[in-house]
């Protein structure tokens, strides 16, 4: 059976667990080897590994409101495989906050959502573009969310950050063309960890008012990040909604 990422190496990080684990077991599927990121979740990172089908896949720590984490990771790909093809982003956190409590949303929590869910997604990328370049058909995948079109997500300040990354996917798919495509996958609901305080319960409760159903896996998520790679190969700058009809 083909395997159409046969030899290229993917970087995801924040790939030790959620949409990240997922997207590195599609594209470890389709023959990528993976390079996943950890921040504080090494043992978890490390069982990804073992799971994922292929070989020579490789976990390394990353902090991506430390830029010198992220040079440091794209020095580690350079020497490890000397090449960088595949580049997903997701990393990141959030808190639910009501969306009148203005007084929720202090200085200090706004600038340290921006520094990790923006300006690491950044740097990150800043990082590694140079491989992607040379790469000569590179790819990033940036995971945003349907928060940022309809400006309802966990917070306010959560969804005009996503709104961000889709503005810097278009803006960095104009500047890196024609060598590296730039794709957002945008999610709704998923079920993972991600938000704190969403339980199963707040899951079942969710579910029947999206039209699909039901809410998203971090499978489903991590098939349209393979999907970039693998078959929406002249599109660049798009944004690939995954949320079962839940922005409609």
């Amino acid at each position: 059976m083909t395997q159409p990422l046969s030899g290229k190496i993917a970087v995801i990080v924040g790939g030790s667990g959620g949409i990240g684990a997922a997207a590195a077991q599609m594209l470890a599927a389709e023959g990528a080897t993976v390079v996943v990121t950890w921040r504080s979740g090494e043992a978890a990172a490390n069982a990804l590994l073992a799971k994922l089908p292929g070989n020579g896949h490789i976990a390394r720590r990353a902090v991506v409101e430390n830029t010198a984490t992220l040079t440091e990771l794209a020095s580690d790909v350079q020497y490890a495989f000397g090449r960088c093809d595949i580049f997903v982003n997701t990393a990141g956190y959030t808190k639910p906050i009501p969306i009148g409590d203005l007084d929720a949303l202090t200085d200090e929590f706004i600038d340290d959502m921006f520094k990790v869910n923006w300006r690491g997604q950044f740097a990150a990328i800043r990082a590694f573009a140079p491989m992607l370049k040379a790469s000569g058909d590179g790819l990033i995948v940036s995971v945003s969310s349907i928060a940022g079109l309809s400006g309802v997500g966990s917070n306010l300040a959560y969804a005009a950050i996503k709104a961000g990354i889709d503005t810097m996917t278009k803006s960095l798919a104009r500047a890196l063309a024609p060598s590296v495509r730039v794709m957002s996958v945008s999610p709704g609901v998923v079920a993972t960890d991600f938000v704190p305080g969403r339980d199963a319960a707040a899951l079942e409760k969710v579910a029947p008012t999206i039209p699909l159903k039901r809410v998203a896996t971090a499978e489903d998520v991590g098939r349209a990040i393979a999907a970039c790679a693998t078959h929406l190969t002249y599109s660049t700058g798009s944004l690939i909604v995954v949320d079962g009809g839940r922005a409609l």
